[in-house]
């Protein structure tokens, strides 16, 4: 393993060394540097500190272990891999993101998971533990996005949650009511059976966040799934 002291370091340079390197790389004293670990595979890329915009753009197999929090576009049309957020995440997690794991202990900004896909056996899953900001799920195409609501004494969600997904699932722990909810969206109590599909991913999540798995996976979460396989006409105009 290389460790790499980031301090003032220029974006482009830090990304250089990280990828020049053929065995698992440390950052400390990230300071906001870009793009870091984009197109990344085949090693593990822990970062102590605060890494800027991008983060792990393309993702390709990697993984990404931030011991502090992130900003905006974590996990930007990443394609496999992991990315751990050991606190909390800027505005559009996982943007249009095919496949892979972004799990998030704390708070997420808004437009998480906004256009993520699945292709065949591709399966994004975004879990965040704490809140996420409005727009989550926008035109959500396919994947699983999980909210937990760990710690959070409010609405866990924000405004406008699921806005044109025509694919996918939104999970809630512990909701009933969701604030704007778009009328494309229809909202159930999710069965155990359909806890059952996303019980591997949070006993993994559960696993390296230290949280109580049973406790958790016992709650109740509301389920938003799409009712229409063209839910623009509907939120745009009618004919």
């Amino acid at each position: 393993m290389t460790i790499i002291d980031a301090g003032k370091m220029h974006f482009r340079q830090l990304n250089d060394k990280i990828r020049g390197m053929n065995e698992d790389v440390t950052i400390c004293g990230c300071m906001g540097q870009r793009y870091l670990g984009c197109g990344l595979k085949g090693k593990v890329l822990t970062i102590h500190g605060t890494p800027g915009n991008a983060m792990g753009a393309y993702l390709d197999g990697g993984s990404i272990i931030v011991h502090g929090n992130a900003q905006d576009a974590v996990g930007d049309t990443m394609n496999d891999g992991a990315i751990i957020i050991h606190g909390n995440v800027g505005d559009a997690p996982g943007y249009g993101m095919r496949g892979g794991k972004i799990y998030v202990r704390g708070n997420s900004g808004y437009r998480t998971g906004i256009h993520m896909k699945q292709h065949k056996d591709k399966k994004p899953v975004i879990i965040v533990g704490g809140s996420a900001g409005s727009f989550l799920g926008e035109y959500l195409a396919g994947g699983i996005l999980i909210v937990l609501g760990i710690g959070v004494d409010r609405d866990s969600v924000g405004n406008f949650c699921g806005t044109g997904m025509h694919g996918g699932k939104i999970l809630i722990r512990n909701h009933l009511e969701l604030p704007n909810l778009p009328e494309q969206v229809v909202k159930t109590v999710a069965t155990d059976e359909e806890k059952g599909e996303i019980a591997d991913y949070l006993r993994e999540y559960c696993s390296i966040f230290s949280q109580d798995f049973e406790s958790l996976i016992k709650d109740q979460y509301l389920l938003l799934r799409p009712d229409s396989q063209n839910p623009y006409k509907k939120l745009y105009t009618y004919y």
